[in-house]
């Protein structure tokens, strides 16, 4: 149901791209990894319940492709379907998580439309969702699909800590933060410094901040060795990347000697010397180590530096974890790096009192990124 809509034409699917998908490494709870023997076992019992079709495309074609039926049996409309992937996708999920992840679906207009969605589904004469009770630690309410065994079964995730990051508190943080990129400064810079190359959507939306910007001042906060800064200036933008490692300022100077660097906190960003405020401020992963409570100040702080009509455009790392790396491009370090949930980034972005509010979701580029989704936010101050 997922790639009949996103990838419609490599749909159907052959057993091999069913494999791939049922044991993509993001995106899915739980991760799996089933082969081809389970996946031919499974097919045949879909196939006697007629929830799966085979078929073969192309004059003379030997290949067997399978075709999904079982939008054909819940008479739903395309809103229920969405929903319905995502729940089977991803396991119980909060209306703002489903809004954010059903988006390549169908594209719901607020979490009131999401809300009516399932309300809808669970009223039906033989409910297909259900509502679960809140847990410790859960702000809202999640639901569950009925398709399979009920939720009861499964016991659920334990909520994820993304404060766990400060526990010794946000100085012991930032201490670890800027002694490990000091030490991997050289080693990143050869690393990323070339990544936009392969990453157009990255590319198209730098290029649309500074073509809005119009000539203003842009600060790129947590700039690392300065390739988004480049970029920016490239597309015309008045520029300075701004970062908390003089080990990475100094790269940055090194590869890009036409751009202005300065060493920088990107939670103390003042206004430009010359200007009432920023045009624009780009912050590429540079919220990767911030708490989840830490991110509303943050961004908070840095809309209070736009000028009127200024954009703030961030990118971060999506998910249900925090992840620990014990080396960074061939360095040792000791770095806690936090998956920010979407729904609640959004939230921080329009409680800041920022408007005009895009957000963008997207799967890692295989062999190019590491496997997590990305997120990546505009957002303007109002005139």
């Amino acid at each position: 149901m997922e790639k009949q809509r996103t990838v419609p034409a490599s749909y159907p699917l052959t057993l091999n791209s069913l494999r791939t998908a049922c044991n993509q490494a993001s995106s899915r709870d739980p991760i799996t990894d089933y082969d081809d023997p389970l996946l031919q076992a499974t097919l045949k019992e879909l196939r006697d319940r007629e929830l799966v079709r085979p078929v073969w495309t192309g004059a003379g074609s030997r290949v067997m492709k399978f075709h999904q039926r079982l939008e054909e049996h819940l008479g739903v409309g395309e809103p229920e379907l969405a929903v319905l992937t995502v729940l089977l996708l991803r396991g119980p999920q909060a209306p703002g998580e489903l809004r954010t992840r059903t988006a390549r679906l169908h594209p719901f207009d607020d979490r009131a439309e999401v809300e009516a969605t399932l309300r809808g589904l669970a009223e039906l004469s033989e409910p297909l969702v259900v509502e679960l009770e809140r847990r410790p630690g859960q702000q809202d309410h999640r639901w569950a699909h009925l398709l399979g065994p009920p939720p009861e079964a499964t016991p659920p995730p334990a909520p994820v800590d993304r404060d766990v990051v400060i526990a010794e508190g946000t100085d012991a943080r930032d201490a670890r933060v800027l002694a490990g990129y000091d030490a991997a400064a050289a080693g990143y810079a050869r690393e990323f410094s070339g990544e936009l190359a392969h990453k157009p959507f990255d590319g198209w939306l730098l290029d649309r901040v500074a073509g809005e910007a119009d000539g203003g001042p842009v600060a790129d906060v947590g700039t690392g060795p300065g390739h988004v800064a480049a970029r920016l200036a490239a597309s015309g933008a008045s520029v300075v990347g701004v970062d908390l490692s003089p080990a990475m300022i100094d790269e940055a100077r090194n590869l890009f000697p036409d751009v202005e660097f300065e060493v920088g906190d990107l939670t103390k960003l003042l206004r430009p010397r010359a200007a009432a405020g920023w045009s624009a401020i780009t912050a590429w992963y540079a919220f990767v180590h911030l708490a989840a409570s830490e991110l509303p100040a943050v961004i908070a702080g840095l809309a209070r530096v736009l000028v009127p009509g200024g954009r703030l455009a961030f990118a971060l790392h999506a998910g249900e974890e925090v992840r620990h790396v014990d080396e960074l491009a061939g360095t040792p370090v000791d770095l806690d790096f936090v998956l920010h949930n979407p729904s609640d980034v959004v939230d921080a972005v329009t409680a800041a009192g920022l408007v005009d509010v895009e957000w963008y979701l997207r799967s890692p580029l295989p062999d190019v990124e590491v496997a997590t989704d990305r997120l990546y936010v505009v957002a303007r101050r109002p005139l």
